[in-house]
Parts: structure tokens; sequence; C-alpha cells
């Protein structure tokens, strides 16, 4: 059993499942990347770990305790941290509002957590005073990464944390994901950067059509003939 794990996940908005007997799942200090083609429900699977999705069938295990029923915010409280793609910093706050509004469900001193994050994006700790807004797309991500680990998460799902930046921030975002597993912290990633992703995966999951077509370490992934010649490029 894992630490975290979304169990034949079936579900979907409205009428329509885009999630199919879906299974994933992530164990403490480890890193999980969700890979496929596009409208293959990686981050609907993501969200539905997350509680965003209704599922129809299938639960979600966290921590030993079953959370299917558990709201959003309850699955934070509890050790979750989520980072959605989009919309994901208060562009009219400064970096560190934006750092203390990710430490909403904490009633103890945050200031060794703020230097934490600061610690882990020096770049943070420069534009502190800066609105997140004027930041650029990495360094919005740094953001938002930031303020998802002032919760202290147990587990921090990303989706697709590179999304639009260069690939020398995104080699840098790799590097700070690869430390806080490192912390610990289980990481559960949805990712287009296929290749990149399953470098610094130790278990990858390939989605079809909301179902899953592989799972293996990301070093078998990327080994696997098949996996690269449809899904990394040849």
């Amino acid at each position: 059993m894992s630490f975290l794990l979304g169990e034949h996940m079936t579900g979907g908005y409205g009428a329509a499942d885009i999630l199919h007997d879906c299974s994933i799942g992530v164990e403490k200090g480890e890193i999980a990347v969700i890979v496929g083609p596009n409208g293959a429900g990686k981050s609907t699977a993501m969200k539905a770990v997350f509680g965003m999705l209704p599922l129809r069938k299938g639960r979600i295990v966290f921590d030993g305790s079953d959370v299917t029923a558990l709201k959003p915010e309850e699955r934070v409280v509890k050790g979750m941290g989520f980072v959605p793609q989009t919309h994901n910093v208060f562009t009219s706050m400064t970096v560190e509002e934006n750092l203390e509004m990710g430490a909403f469900i904490r009633t103890d001193s945050i200031s060794d957590s703020i230097s934490q994050v600061y610690d882990l994006f020096p770049i943070l700790k420069e534009k502190r005073k800066q609105p997140a807004g004027e930041l650029s797309g990495g360094q919005r991500q740094q953001v938002a990464v930031g303020r998802a680990l002032m919760t202290h998460p147990k587990v921090l799902m990303l989706d697709e944390p590179t999304a639009g930046v260069s690939p020398i921030v995104m080699d840098e975002l790799f590097d700070r994901i690869i430390e806080i597993a490192r912390l610990d912290v289980a990481i559960l990633m949805v990712e287009q950067n296929a290749k990149q992703a399953l470098e610094i995966a130790d278990k990858g999951y390939v989605l079809v059509q909301g179902r899953n077509r592989f799972t293996d370490t990301g070093e078998a992934l990327l080994a696997n003939p098949e996996v690269r010649k449809a899904f990394l490029g040849g």
C-alpha cells in the first residue's frame, strides 16, 4: 500500500467519465510522475486524488487513512499540498505575503518555514517585497511551490510545474523538486516534459484515455522501446 494511493479511480465531470479504473500512488521521499498525451486524464487523476473531482468508483488512501470522502481543504489539514498549473499565486501580493498565505492552517511561528523556502529558492528572498505578478513565469512557479510548502505537507502534488518556462528554469525547478523529496516529502507530479520528468522519477505512470497504459520505475519507462516511440519522441 502506497503512502498516497488513488486506487481504481473512475469518474469525471458530469455524466462522462474521464478516468477509467486508474490507479496512481507515491511513497514518502519518492517522486512519482504522471505522463501521457494531451487529454489522457493526467491532471484529472491528480485532481481526483486531491478531492477536486468526485469519484464514481475507487478510493483515495493517504497515510493509512481512507480520505475519499474528505474535501480538498480537509486533505490539506491532513498533510496534502497541491499546486495547480495556473492561477497559483496572488499576483497583487508580495512574494512574502504569498508565503504567509500558504501558512493559513498553522498557529505556530512560520519564520523558520519562510527561511527554508528562501534557502530552497534564493531568488524569492531577493524579491520578497515584490508583487508576485511582476515575477517571471519560473519565479511565480517557485512562489507557488514555496507557498504549498508552508503547510509542511507530507505529500506535494504539482500540476505541470514547468509549463511555459525555459529549459534552464525547468532544470532548476526539477533540482529543487529532488531536494524537497529528500526531506521525506512524497512528490506526485503531472508533467508534459515527459522525458526530463522520468529522468528524476522513482516511479512513472503513463496514462492513455484515463487508463493506466504503463507503470514502472522512471528508468525502466525511459528504456521501454514502446514508451519511447509512442510518448518520448523515439
